[in-house]
């Protein structure tokens, strides 16, 4: 990978640049470096339980000065996608009031009502109730709804371990009625196009930097980006070698793309 030429480095959060509420020790580092030497980045999120203020709070908390113009989010590419694809209709969302509170800011009506809504829309769902689950469940079993989610995601590392994500709550839902979403986030190459048009870039002079292959990497790898896979979070070397999809670089954590950039 020829770093001199890369332009746009967009960046997964939780795995990456932090874990959970720890901050890895090279990332301020790493972004001022990528600033001194020309470069933009963006961090690109499939975690829809945060609105972009919220991301913009939680970093400012570890010590990262952000402002909202330095964020992607599943979030706002689900909104994006439904004000081309489902305009107008009301949504049921099964997320949190910070995923709601976005959707409302971008003009959709929202319902807790099933037998008015139009359109279900799933994310990651730290506020997720059992009445939730009846209502989509009830809902996918007897009609026939556009169906989104955020994003595929299993599981969302923490600390201790992982919790259950988006992907795995679909899972659920689809064994009970058989139903699969349509899904937004990442795998998609939505985000990496709308952050290299926004910043006038090409594949080539953009690079994914993420610890999922199965989100983050193919992402890139369905945009025509560049890819860098960081061992700092989800992926283990066996999930790798069994892998179809194989990232252009491998990386212990981020820390290493530090090294290569002071090398410019």
């Amino acid at each position: 990978m020829k770093f001199d030429q890369i332009k746009l480095y967009l960046f997964d959060m939780d795995g990456t640049l932090y874990l959970g509420s720890r901050l890895f020790d090279f990332t301020i580092e790493l972004l001022n470096t990528i600033r001194e030497k020309g470069g933009r980045y963006i961090f690109v999120t499939n975690n829809s339980s945060k609105s972009v203020a919220d991301y913009v709070k939680k970093l400012a908390g570890l010590g990262i000065a952000a402002t909202e113009s330095d964020f992607l989010t599943s979030s706002q590419a689900t909104a994006w996608f439904l004000k081309k694809n489902h305009p107008g209709k009301r949504l049921y969302v099964c997320g949190t009031q910070s995923l709601k509170n976005e959707l409302m800011r971008e003009g959709f009506e929202l319902t807790d009502d099933i037998d008015c809504t139009e359109c279900i829309v799933m994310g990651f769902d730290t506020e997720l109730t059992f009445k939730k689950l009846e209502d989509v469940s009830k809902m996918l079993c007897t009609r026939d709804l556009p169906y989104i989610a955020t994003n595929p995601d299993y599981v969302c590392p923490t600390e201790f371990g992982s919790v259950p994500d988006c992907g795995s709550v679909c899972d659920m839902l689809y064994n009970v009625s058989g139903k699969r979403p349509v899904v937004v986030g990442k795998p998609s190459p939505l985000m990496a196009q709308l952050a290299m048009e926004k910043w006038g870039c090409s594949p080539q002079q953009t690079v994914v930097i993420g610890d999922r292959i199965y989100t983050d990497i193919k992402s890139g790898l369905n945009a025509g980006c560049q890819t860098i896979l960081v061992m700092s979070g989800e992926t283990t070397y066996e999930i790798l070698e069994a892998s179809s999809d194989k990232p252009h670089l491998v990386m212990e954590s981020a820390a290493e793309l530090l090294t290569c950039l002071k090398e410019i």
